[in-house]
């Protein structure tokens, strides 16, 4: 499109992403700054939504914030920022009375016995019953009530017709809003004063997702575009149980199955959890993901089975419905038959270095949600610590933005695109290959070799994206791919630096962090790092 005919508009606050996180931090802004939210359609299929699990916080009389600070320590495996994950635990009763009084319809509990009005599951990792949920899509009734808060509030405007593909900075570098594309492939700026990434993490630069719809890293690259940090890039959480249905969209199986008696088997009939690990089936999910694969190898199966027939129908009805109503529309009664999974790719617990403002390196860019690194999850997040997250920095972060006005300064002028043509299907087979390399070489266990050669081959990839993107029209599809090609690069470069085995990072070449008598330290990496 020529430069003459660019649109461009100004706005106050400028969210990027109608999720959990996004869709909180635009109810918390409004009424003390106008809010532009750029939320397009496929934003309903995002990982909020198919969080099933749940909510975890610290609600029962019976629980306390230092037991919940405590599990997560020991889930994130030596390096969780254990500020951020105080702040995080202690903020999260006052999170769930905000959803309460918006009317999140959590399931109760009407047991004659029960010490707190709402139903508490135990998930792996946790000590204690703390997960409040809605049945078993709490993420769906979570979204659907913040999305309907924020699409009567004066002060929120959505734009669902716009995606974002970059960011612009003035002069001093500081953010000054995003390059969208609106539905018919036009450019479009909006110039904001302060700007909220709140995009989701990169589960899809993997093969096998649990979600069907999921984010690339687009996020955390436009953000490294400016300069930002980002930081444990190379922890990429696999959900122990995704159905398993080669020809079925991905499904996820919630953690609380297990956490209400699930028990993993694998083909031959072996309980192989009791084995491994005390906890068994409630583990933490990088040890589980880590034995199911090796489960998988063991008997040559492309899956394990997730049996709880045992706790009977009325029981799996009651605390599963759209589970066992979603598997029994692709054939599988759960009340009868175990359950076939596999790990698939869920959760990024690195991403874009933030404070406990979701304030970035880059003056008035801010993250919060999956596309952010607070330090929360260290070396492997916790079940349902996710959507607490989310909460508390949108939250924190909407406090901060009450108390400043970005700059008015005008952004730099972007680079005139160009004007090829690339086909669609050039678009899928690289997108394709990258989702291999990175399911091959880079996934549950990774090693020195597969390492360099994943290297190596994004390397090639990116020479042809790169040259593609620089020469075509803007495209959607073009920038996801590009950022997405970059931000695998980075996470390889992230997971070969680190010498060690810890947490979702597990390397047979490398020892166990226990062994290697290193401090625990984050990875911390720039753009500028892949041409170091």
């Amino acid at each position: 499109m020529p430069p003459s005919t660019l649109v461009r508009s100004e706005h106050d606050v400028l969210v990027i992403g109608g999720g959990v996180a996004g869709l909180t931090l635009a109810l918390h802004v409004a009424g003390t700054r106008r809010v532009t939210l750029v939320r397009p359609a496929s934003d309903d299929q995002g990982a909020s939504r198919w969080a099933q699990g749940g909510i975890a916080a610290v609600l029962s009389p019976q629980d306390d914030f230092d037991a919940h600070v405590a599990d997560t320590l020991v889930a994130g495996d030596g390096l969780c920022d254990e500020r951020a994950v105080r702040f995080t635990v202690e903020q999260g009763p006052s999170a769930i009375e905000w959803l309460l009084s918006l009317g999140v319809p959590f399931t109760r509990d009407t047991s004659p016995t029960a010490n707190y009005p709402y139903h508490l599951t135990r998930e792996g990792g946790h000590g204690a019953r703390r997960i409040i949920h809605a049945e078993d899509a709490t993420g769906r009734a979570v979204l659907d009530t913040l999305k309907h808060h924020a699409q009567t509030h004066p002060d929120i405007t959505i734009r669902d017709d716009l995606v974002a593909i970059g960011l612009l900075a003035d002069a001093q570098q500081r953010c000054r809003g995003a390059r969208c594309l609106d539905s018919r492939g036009q450019l479009q700026e909006l110039v904001a004063g302060d700007t909220v990434l709140a995009t989701g993490g990169a589960s899809g630069i993997y093969r096998h997702t649990t979600s069907p719809h999921p984010a690339s890293g687009e996020g955390m690259m436009m953000a490294a575009e400016l300069g930002a940090e980002l930081m444990n890039l190379e922890f990429q959480q696999f959900h122990p149980t995704c159905l398993y249905d080669p020809d079925g969209p991905p499904f996820l199986i919630s953690e609380a199955v297990r956490g209400e008696g699930g028990r993993l088997l694998s083909t031959d009939g072996r309980r192989f959890m009791l084995e491994l690990d005390e906890r068994a089936e409630l583990a933490p999910r990088d040890i589980v993901a880590r034995a199911i694969d090796a489960e998988m190898q063991r008997t040559g199966s492309p899956h394990v089975w997730l049996d709880v027939t045992h706790l009977g129908d009325e029981a799996i009805r009651h605390h599963f419905p759209t589970i066992h109503a979603h598997c029994l529309k692709r054939g599988l009664d759960i009340t009868r038959q175990p359950i076939p999974v596999v790990p698939a790719a869920h959760y990024s617990c690195g991403g874009v270095a933030t404070d406990l403002d979701g304030g970035s390196s880059v003056p008035h860019l801010y993250a919060i949600g999956e596309v952010a690194c607070t330090g929360l999850h260290g070396a492997n997040r916790m079940a349902s610590n996710s959507l607490l997250e989310c909460l508390v920095y949108a939250r924190s972060c909407a406090a901060k933005l009450a108390t400043q006005r970005g700059p008015t300064t005008p952004p730099t002028a972007s680079t005139q695109p160009g004007a090829g043509v690339v086909e669609v299907r050039h678009v899928q087979q690289w997108r394709t290959a990258l989702r291999d390399i990175m399911s091959r070489y880079v996934a549950i266990v990774r090693r020195d070799a597969g390492l360099d050669t994943a290297s190596h081959e994004l390397s090639e990839l990116s020479r042809e994206v790169q040259a593609a993107f620089e020469s075509a029209a803007p495209n959607t599809a073009l920038a996801s791919l590009w950022h997405a090609v970059r931000l695998a690069r980075l996470t390889v470069l992230a997971a070969r630096q680190r010498r060690e085995s810890r947490g979702l990072h597990f390397n047979p070449d490398c020892p166990p962090h226990t062994e290697t008598g290193l401090a625990p330290r984050p990875s911390r990496l720039h753009l500028d790092d892949l041409f170091a």
